[in-house]
């Protein structure tokens, strides 16, 4: 069983015990689940913005503690105010130290889009996931079949959240396509061994239909490589521990897109 397959396990047994004391109608409370959700692709091609989706992200399975000494609040918007176009927030405590509070404050501190990163197998997830202030949820075609993708993502599309679809390869990409997803990721970190190559994206690129923002994720650690992503078709650059390894994440990315300029 590699880490995903061990994580997967883990977030079923999480949702189950979530759902025996919070119901539909208790998300559906919050104050947060009715708000307007912003648009995931008006703010990526905002030319007065960079593209990049910054991660806040205190640990990963493959690296171990990353950054725990920072708030998600100060370095959210710290990132917002670099000219980051979203920001991608953990929310998987097992794995990652992440929060569903994490979220919420992100949400609230920022006025850009806020994706819930997450390992989202339960239409209960998409649900809490609008109730918690996101605007995008993340849909991994490694975990999920084409069914499945198409149940979530038609419940987010109806809830008024984005969706991106995260693919590691042409295979994913071709049996997960579907109309719902507004944007397709490519994570240069395959899943199964962590392992990471920017070529991922490359090679992946002309096969993504033009009707979806393209996002490259993971693996982005200077800026020529986003300056080659863009021509490639590129317009989202998800970016997490280029930023969060450093004492101070939203100066890192600060000092980053100067090098966009």
């Amino acid at each position: 069983m590699n880490i995903l397959d061990k994580i997967v396990l883990n977030k079923k047994a999480e949702v189950q015990a979530v759902k025996q004391h919070t119901t539909i109608k208790d998300l559906e409370a919050s104050a947060l689940f009715n708000r307007q959700t912003y648009s995931f692709r008006e703010f990526l091609l905002d030319p007065a913005r960079t593209g990049i989706i910054a991660e806040f992200k205190r640990r990963s399975p493959s690296k171990g503690i990353i950054n725990d000494k920072v708030g998600v609040e100060a370095v959210t918007t710290a990132y917002a105010e670099a000219g980051a176009s979203a920001l991608s927030v953990l929310t998987d405590t097992d794995f990652f130290m992440g929060t569903k509070a994490d979220l919420v404050k992100a949400r609230q501190a920022n006025t850009i889009p806020v994706l819930r990163k997450d390992f989202m197998i339960d239409e209960f997830q998409v649900i809490e996931a609008k109730s918690l202030g996101a605007d995008v949820i993340l849909l991994i075609a490694a975990i999920l079949t084409p069914q499945e993708i198409d149940k979530l993502a038609s419940l987010a599309k109806s809830l008024g959240l984005n969706v991106l679809l995260e693919v590691h390869n042409l295979e994913e990409l071709e049996r997960s396509i579907n109309p719902n997803l507004d944007a397709i990721g490519v994570n240069n970190r395959n899943l199964a061994d962590f392992t990471v190559s920017v070529e991922t994206s490359f090679d992946l690129a002309e096969h993504i239909p033009d009707e979806f923002l393209k996002i490259s994720e993971s693996a982005i650690s200077n800026t020529k490589v986003i300056r080659e992503l863009k021509q490639a078709g590129f317009s989202g650059f998800l970016i997490g521990e280029t930023f969060m390894k450093q004492a101070d994440p939203g100066l890192a990315m600060s000092e980053f897109v100067k090098g966009l300029k």
